[in-house]
């Protein structure tokens, strides 16, 4: 429902809002660096290009431990339906991370957007033959791919998404940026909730298993000049499914300085 264009843009960034703060709240992502970790290395890329960012997505609070291991780290965060208040807070945290204004369409990435391109929580909002364009631009443009999914279709996954109105309801008081609207919308008129609930179920039941993902690779032209690992990672008491895809024969270059521009907000 999110991804409609009738949505309206306050109820979709709060949502998003609550999400961004729930995965960093329970370091949901944190098992998952080391896939990211990976990416970067076999494709040689200091660059982190994230699809469908919403409220700023988990890379933020990941950045510290990336920047570790990957000195010239670059993260841009994009979305369809751009939430400018929270990635404007995302991209203060350090002055390695930047945002597009602009909607991209994660279908159709500009040319200059170049790096290993990561969803989080947002791949399954695709149908079908919106995954399969996004694995076959990846593949056809040589881009490094990462995809990470927090729900599945399983009875411990529904069972927390028919309870994410109380979720919200603990939480919505901490989110920042603070927003009066937010309050009204959670507390006196309980759109927000309703909104989340809703969309964490749909998300659940829309998720694509390993089975799917692997059938979608194996439909893509010219699979075999990537390589491809799918899989699930523990994250508490659920599960992290992933994809990363990653052009074959890659060696990362050896730079002392990397001569990498950060993708700001002035696209």
């Amino acid at each position: 429902m999110k991804d409609l264009n009738w949505f309206p843009d306050f109820l979709r960034d709060y949502g998003t809002d609550f999400l961004q703060f729930l995965s960093n709240l329970t370091n949901m992502f944190h098992p998952i660096i080391i896939i990211l970790q990976k990416g970067l290395e076999k494709s040689g890329t200091y660059q982190i290009i994230d699809l469908g960012s919403g409220g700023g997505g988990p890379l933020p609070k990941l950045n510290k431990t990336l920047k570790k291991h990957n000195p010239g780290l670059k993260i841009s965060l994009t979305d369809y339906f751009p939430n400018i208040d929270a990635l404007e807070l995302a991209k203060g945290k350090s002055d390695n991370i930047g945002y597009i204004k602009t909607p991209v369409d994660a279908r159709n990435l500009p040319n200059h957007l170049k790096g290993l391109r990561t969803f989080f929580l947002t791949f399954h909002h695709f149908k079908p033959e919106g995954a399969k364009i996004i694995l076959q631009n990846a593949v056809g443009s040589k881009s490094p791919i990462a995809i990470f999914e927090g729900q599945e279709r399983s009875f411990v996954s529904l069972l927390a998404m028919f309870l994410s109105p109380v979720s919200v309801l603990l939480t919505s008081l901490f989110i920042k940026p603070f927003k009066l609207g937010r309050l009204l919308f959670t507390y006196i008129i309980p759109l927000v909730s309703l909104f989340v609930w809703r969309d964490g179920i749909v998300s659940s039941l829309r998720t694509y298993s390993e089975e799917k993902m692997n059938d979608m690779i194996n439909e893509l032209k010219n699979k075999d000049d990537f390589e491809w690992e799918v899989g699930r990672i523990r994250s508490g008491p659920g599960f992290i499914l992933y994809l990363l895809g990653v052009e074959k024969k890659i060696e990362r270059p050896i730079l002392a300085e990397p001569e990498l521009m950060l993708i700001s907000s002035d696209y």
